[in-house]
């Protein structure tokens, strides 16, 4: 190797060493040292399926950094994951990028022509499905501006080359996970004789869905357009044109001024202590932050009270359930967007606030809504992924239709489903959405208006570095699946995939004394029984909330990551070699980003 032997010809390797000549000495170590392995700096992900996990690993190995593995991953969801992965909703990201922290809002927003009693009838009730089946429930949609904007900052592969992966499924189709066919079977009661879902999607009800790809060739022609034209073709261009006329053809409110007006909002994350970490969480439009600082401050707050409450037991459940009534409580009376409301974030975090909140929780039985007050003067069908590259950056990123396969409306021509998001305003004072949930006037409808959430997209870090990278789906249940797996690893030792397996359980403040357990994991028999004996009724959804997607780092300085087994996902930890180093990857390689 002329490499080697410029080197041991070096004025300083004119001496023997240890017995040897200086060139065979410096051969020799040459050798050693090229057979060694070479080591990579690690990279994670936990994905929500198997298409979006081969292409984010893709993406990374080939240079990119998080943020190009984000947006190339969330465009691939939109054609494999389409009860929740989307062009037609919105959402936000949680990102840690070079130390830095930063929050990113792509949520839909109300339509300039929505008013606050757009779905109740002339004697001011709520006109049954009217916010979630049909063209009037669509929000304006965020996901490809939220997207757009975070490449456009701290993007380094060319926009057009991430969405690649996502154009070839659309054109070529591909094989649908059985989840996703049974998914789709249950929808179709839903939106029959009511949209044109069935025209799109039906071949996913035959007998033989599992063995055919299922191509999308309207929804590959759009996802050119924006791979070509960016956001421009979707909020100005002929997407624009298609969705305004989608929307006339139903009855819908969007319109091109709508479109063009729409913008994703950098607003600063949520930050807040705890336990020696630092919690970098969704603030507002989000109610997602607040309340998983809420619930894990008043579960310390009461740390004396669970010691005698082992996990999973009656108490546990209780203790857990008295917490989360007065979290949905604040939530319901404060929490909406914050740029047509004042919410009271910092008060609602407090430390002090939240020690007097644990201490009003009723140990020994069950708290009635009405005595449960807000404390100050006061989707389940959602996709989550997590996102480690190897310099450290994370991205979580949380999106939805709201409702699964949102409001069953493709947009003809363009091939893409449109959310139902206007039913998570409140479009009534006390009047339940989807998931039963209340409100008041801070999250009452008004044009332009984003509605309140409950995704909460979260990284941990100690000391700069990131510790944790975790959200999941699921609705009201979003933020209390995020704070049972975060107890779950930090409380009872649980690695990354016990404490996503886990089970997990949830309660509101309406009804007063239900408490819902996950399909696939119940309750102990006993806790049960006792639970049933101090008046909850403990049922077992029929859905399983929750598809929680971990990164976390280990006590060691490794990696691990787990994806829910109640989902269809993937989670990996892999080492990323110098560039130098990367083997070239095969140019047919299915689904990886095209050079």
């Amino acid at each position: 190797m002329p490499e080697v032997r410029a080197v041991c010809e070096h004025d300083v390797m004119k001496r023997p060493l240890f017995g040897l000549s200086p060139l065979l000495f410096c051969a020799l170590f040459f050798h050693v040292l090229l057979a060694a392995p070479l080591r990579g700096a690690p990279a994670a992900i936990a994905i929500p399926d198997d298409h979006g996990a081969e292409v984010a690993e893709a993406v990374l190995r080939e240079g990119g950094n998080a943020i190009d593995a984000a947006v190339a991953t969330a465009f691939v969801l939109a054609v494999t994951y389409p009860e929740a992965g989307n062009l037609g909703g919105g959402g936000f990201i949680t990102l840690h990028h070079q130390g830095t922290d930063r929050f990113l809002d792509f949520r839909e927003a109300a339509p300039g022509r929505a008013s606050r009693d757009m779905y109740l009838n002339a004697q001011g009730n709520y006109i049954t499905d009217s916010s979630l089946i049909g063209h009037r429930a669509a929000g304006v949609p965020g996901t490809v501006a939220g997207l757009w904007e975070v490449h456009r900052q701290y993007g380094t592969r060319p926009w057009k080359t991430l969405l690649q992966p996502a154009i070839r499924l659309a054109r070529d189709g591909f094989v649908p996970h059985p989840q996703l066919i049974e998914r789709t079977r249950e929808a179709f009661a839903d939106y029959e004789g009511k949209t044109n879902f069935r025209e799109y999607f039906g071949s996913l009800g035959q007998s033989n869905a599992a063995q055919q790809p299922f191509p999308q060739p309207e929804l590959a022609t759009t996802l050119q357009r924006i791979a070509e034209r960016g956001p421009k073709d979707f909020y100005h261009g002929r997407t624009a044109d298609l969705l305004v006329a989608e929307m006339r053809r139903g009855g819908g409110l969007i319109s091109h001024e709508d479109l063009r007006n729409y913008r994703a909002i950098w607003r600063a994350p949520l930050q807040w202590s705890w336990r020696g970490y630092t919690l970098v969480t969704a603030p507002p439009p989000s109610s997602g932050g607040i309340a998983l600082a809420q619930l894990l401050g008043m579960k310390d707050a009461l740390a004396a009270d669970f010691k005698d409450a082992p996990y999973l037991s009656t108490r546990y459940v209780h203790l857990i359930a008295e917490i989360e009534k007065r979290v949905f409580a604040d939530r319901a009376e404060y929490l909406g967007d914050p740029d047509f409301v004042t919410v009271p974030v910092s008060e609602l975090v407090a430390p002090q606030y939240l020690q007097r909140r644990a201490q009003q929780i009723n140990r020994a039985a069950i708290s009635s809504p009405p005595g449960v007050k807000p404390g100050l003067a006061e989707s389940l069908q959602t996709t989550h992924f997590s996102i480690l590259d190897g310099a450290g950056n994370a991205v979580s990123l949380t999106y939805t239709l709201n409702g699964s396969f949102g409001n069953g409306v493709v947009v003809r021509g363009a091939g893409f489903l449109l959310n139902n998001e206007m039913d998570d305003f409140s479009v009534k004072p006390g009047v339940p959405n989807l998931y039963g949930v209340v409100g008041a006037t801070a999250n009452e409808i008004a044009p332009r208006k984003r509605m309140l959430s409950s995704m909460t997209p979260t990284i941990l870090l100690k000391d700069g570095v990131v510790q944790g990278v975790l959200g999941t789906p699921g609705g009201s249940t979003i933020f209390t699946s995020v704070f049972q797996t975060l107890v779950n690893m930090f409380d009872h030792g649980m690695t990354a995939a016990e404490a996503v397996s886990a089970p997990r359980f949830h309660h509101q403040l309406l009804p007063g004394t239900l408490i819902i357990v996950s399909r696939c994991c119940n309750l102990p028999d006993k806790t049960r029984a006792e639970l049933v004996a101090m008046g909850y009724d403990v049922r077992q959804n029929s859905w399983e909330f929750g598809d929680m997607q971990v990164i976390q780092r280990t006590a060691d300085g490794g990696l691990t990551a787990a994806a829910d087994p109640r989902g269809r996902g993937q989670a990996r930890v892999f080492e990323l070699m110098p560039r130098a180093a990367r083997p070239a990857e095969p140019r047919s390689r299915p689904a990886t980003v095209a050079e």
